[in-house]
């Protein structure tokens, strides 16, 4: 089976996150990445010990690599790199701002000396403005960007429980470099992007921003929503905890004609359209928390279903890790094969194969 990035080759000089989950996405649809290394390695690989004595987080994101490592304040190492950009079709780079270009491979120049090669950089803030200088980590953009001031419970913000900010970027430069590449098939130019992490999670709050902006600033109210009533947590007669979700007046009528039991709630004038729902939230979650609690969990999720609405328990990684709806790839590792989440993307009528993790490898020029 041919696969669509096969023939391209991408240079990868990495760190983390954010530029491995691009570059591994790209491994994956069949191009040659080489991932560049420093002499110790990409700090990500001493983040745990999870994946087979190895870090979770290097396994995950550098299936299908190669890898190299250079030491890029020696000459030869440097010479090393030319050569492989020389031949390449996209370079990726989260390196500190401005530190490629101090290296001597400024991404403007390297796109005028091929003008069909695809230069990725990513960034915290950027290339420019006040903070391009600043280190940049996942929990520090959430914090800055003022997405841990909409995440927790009224108590206090929290983080975000995974990497939001670096998938986030890594996903939007995937999205940017593949845009790059057809653009270039026809036309035959390649691109220079620049991918901010903060402009990157700023525009996925869009919504809380334009809100707040608006005069109905949001709060945090832990797994509830802020915007739609009913959409929260309620605990069944075992205590077991159930999301619920209404999505429309329609079908907060049917909830309450065929789980309530009560069709004259669905028009009650403090119940009857979302917006009053949500400025009776208290109310309206009572209410709903009342009949929750007359059901064992199987029963509550059995009659909720005939009622045509969504739910979900409220899981956790006990809970993921036997999902009858998780489907996992395994890979070869150093430390043997390691079994992890598909990628979600299915193509019809393809198998594919995912490639091994690699080992750190080294060149004579270090």
């Amino acid at each position: 089976m041919t696969l669509p990035l096969e023939g391209l080759t991408v240079v990868a000089i990495e760190q983390a996150v954010a530029a491995p989950f691009c570059t591994a996405r790209l491994a994956d649809a069949g191009a040659r990445v080489v991932k560049i290394e420093r002499p110790e390695g990409d700090f990500a690989r001493g983040y745990d010990t999870a994946a087979a004595g190895q870090s979770s987080y290097f396994v995950w994101l550098n299936r299908g690599k190669e890898t190299l490592m250079l030491n890029l304040a020696k000459p030869e190492a440097k010479a090393r790199l030319a050569e492989l950009i020389g031949s390449a079709d996209v370079v990726v780079q989260n390196l500190k701002c401005g530190a490629l270009t101090r290296l001597g491979f400024d991404p403007e120049d390297l796109v005028k000396a091929n003008p069909r090669l695809i230069v990725c950089s990513i960034a915290g803030f950027g290339e420019g403005g006040l903070y391009a200088d600043r280190k940049a980590y996942d929990l520090l953009i959430q914090a800055e960007s003022g997405l841990c001031s909409i995440t927790g419970t009224p108590e206090g913000p929290s983080r975000v429980g995974l990497s939001i900010v670096d998938i986030a970027t890594g996903a939007t430069a995937h999205a940017a470099i593949l845009e790059a590449l057809i653009r270039r098939s026809v036309i035959g130019k390649g691109a220079n992007i620049s991918v901010s992490m903060f402009d990157v999670i700023a525009e996925w709050l869009t919504v809380p921003l334009l809100n707040y902006e608006g005069g109905n600033p949001p709060k945090r109210i832990g797994l509830a929503h802020p915007s739609i009533s009913p959409y929260d947590v309620f605990e069944t007669r075992d205590k077991t905890p159930i999301l619920i979700s209404i999505q429309s007046d329609r079908e907060w009528r049917k909830l309450c004609e065929v789980f309530i039991g009560d069709a004259a709630l669905g028009t009650d004038e403090r119940f009857a359209t979302n917006v009053v729902r949500v400025e009776n939230r208290a109310k309206t979650d009572a209410v709903v928390a009342e009949a929750v609690a007359r059901y064992d969990c199987d029963e509550a999720i059995e009659a909720l279903l005939k009622s045509d609405v969504a739910l979900a328990r409220v899981n956790n990684m006990a809970g993921l890790s036997t999902h009858p709806h998780l489907r996992r790839i395994e890979v070869d590792s150093p430390n043997g094969p390691v079994r992890f989440p598909a990628p979600a993307p299915i193509f019809a009528g393809e198998e594919r194969d995912y490639g091994s993790v690699p080992a750190l490898r080294s060149e004579d020029a270090q």
